[in-house]
């Protein structure tokens, strides 16, 4: 009797919770903050558009119409404010701790530094690891040999590909560009020749063409039902990465500017989890080959357009690297412009990436954030303020190159294509030189155009972390330059 005299009162203690929920929701701190009305009460229409590939397009409207603040949930809000980035990334070096939302990211089941929460640990992981990608490090002449070799590699691919179908799809073989140009840093001389060996173009494919963004979020969102989210949308087994992984990690000769023998040095100095050297250099591997191939296929499909201002652009591009033929590459102003252009425009990882604001809590932009909440900014929407970069859906390396000064380091301070503070992409440096050396490569000596049989969509596609062409194939013609 007793039992059931308690179950009539079940649905009342339901009610009075939701009551005391809803009032609580109304009077936080985050009910003042601009933002659709629905987003007080729930972060259902956010986790939707996250989980649909809509989240980063979601947000940038909602800043169009609310200003560069915006409340996604209850417990959510993004900025767009060059103020409110170096709150959120830069505060006390390496600004709030991230999310559990980054616990996605573990590899063989242990952290890595891009995984690691808290920004003390981070720390400590980076210092072993951060002159690996300094750029006096990058600039070895061993690293950019290998690069410069991959990069003829990978024209010579496309020449090939053209001669005997009349297109290159360089979705593909820009990927196995970037596979091969970051294991070269990671691994050598034990690194990939995915342009040339077709075990290793596998490899590329493993890694480049899935789609896990559905069953990640559910993973996120609801922990709890892992085992019903794995047996409905099974994980996307690794098998040919991981295999390579684990065994070139234990090489016994890696070369003396590669992580490995970095990381094998530490192993051997200090008390290292197990898994800790593949696993790192798994999470290097993975973050290597989609941004810079992807990024790079964005930019040689914008240049290989036929409207006027795409062939202006490249013609200007080949115009400097024709006249310049022993300058090095990090010295062409020009061909800097069009990377940075291509990174504002494009860049690899266009969504948010989410922090954890302290337990005592902070004022961003002028609005209180309780401890705990979820703080964020996209590189999508900064880098589309037309107050900083006038019309800014229009692809224009001239901006960089502004005679006033001052225009120039304000955009500098906006531009947040690798992140900001101590925890900003480390393998910045790797990739700009990757990038400018396969333009480089091709632009000096062919001209590109796109196939009359491209028919792909080239539209930004979201994944978990980073964006990508989303048809997946990029047909591009190549025509040799007469002299």
């Amino acid at each position: 009797m007793l039992i059931i005299g308690a179950l009539w009162l079940l649905p009342y203690l339901l009610i009075i919770a939701g009551l005391i929920s809803t009032i609580s929701k109304i009077r936080s701190p985050l009910a003042k903050v601009p933002g659709p009305w629905y987003t007080i009460f729930t972060s259902f229409v956010l986790k939707y558009k996250e989980f649909t590939h809509g989240r980063r397009l979601y947000i940038h409207e909602l800043h169009q119409r609310y200003g560069p603040v915006v409340r996604l949930s209850p417990d959510e809000v993004s900025f767009a404010t060059v103020d409110a980035i170096k709150e959120i990334y830069m505060s006390g070096g390496s600004g709030y701790d991230k999310t559990p939302f980054y616990s996605l990211f573990t590899q063989f089941n242990t952290r890595t530094l891009f995984s690691t929460l808290i920004r003390g640990d981070h720390s400590y992981m980076k210092r072993y690891l951060a002159d690996r990608y300094a750029n006096s490090n990058v600039m070895k002449p061993d690293i950019l040999l290998g690069i410069s070799d991959h990069a003829k590699d990978f024209l010579s691919q496309c020449t090939k590909a053209c001669s005997s179908q009349g297109y290159a799809d360089i979705y593909a073989f820009l990927h196995c560009f970037a596979l091969d140009g970051v294991t070269h840093q990671l691994f050598h001389p034990h690194g990939t020749h995915a342009n040339r060996d077709e075990k290793d173009y596998r490899l590329m494919k493993e890694l480049s063409y899935h789609d896990s963004l559905k069953s990640n979020v559910a993973l996120y969102y609801m922990p709890w039902a892992s085992k019903i989210i794995h047996y409905l949308n099974p994980p996307k087994p690794a098998p040919l990465s991981n295999d390579y992984v684990l065994s070139a990690s234990a090489a016994s000769d890696p070369s003396p500017f590669s992580l490995l023998s970095k990381l094998q040095a530490q192993a051997k100095a200090t008390d290292m989890p197990a898994y800790a050297v593949p696993a790192e250099c798994k999470d290097h591997l993975a973050a290597g080959v989609d941004t810079t191939g992807d990024g790079l296929c964005f930019l040689m499909h914008y240049l290989s357009l036929p409207n006027p201002q795409s062939q202006n652009v490249q013609s200007l591009l080949r115009e400097e690297l024709v006249q310049n033929p022993t300058t090095p590459f990090d010295q062409l102003p020009y061909l800097d412009a069009v990377i940075k252009e291509a990174l504002r425009c494009f860049p690899p990882i266009p969504m948010s990436f989410p922090r954890c604001v302290p337990q005592e809590g902070s004022v961003i932009d002028g609005y209180f954030m309780p401890g705990g909440t979820i703080v964020s900014c996209q590189p999508y929407t900064i880098h589309k303020d037309p107050n900083v970069f006038p019309r800014p859906l229009e692809f224009q390396p001239g901006r960089w190159l502004d005679t006033d000064a001052q225009a120039v380091a304000e955009r500098n301070r906006w531009f947040f294509a690798f992140g900001v503070g101590g925890r900003g992409c480390l393998g910045r440096h790797l990739a700009i030189a990757e990038m400018k050396i396969l333009l480089r490569e091709v632009y000096s000596r062919y001209r590109t155009s796109v196939s009359p049989l491209m028919n792909s969509d080239m539209d930004m596609e979201d994944q978990i972390i980073a964006s990508r062409p989303k048809g997946q194939c990029c047909k591009i013609v190549f025509e040799k330059l007469e002299n």
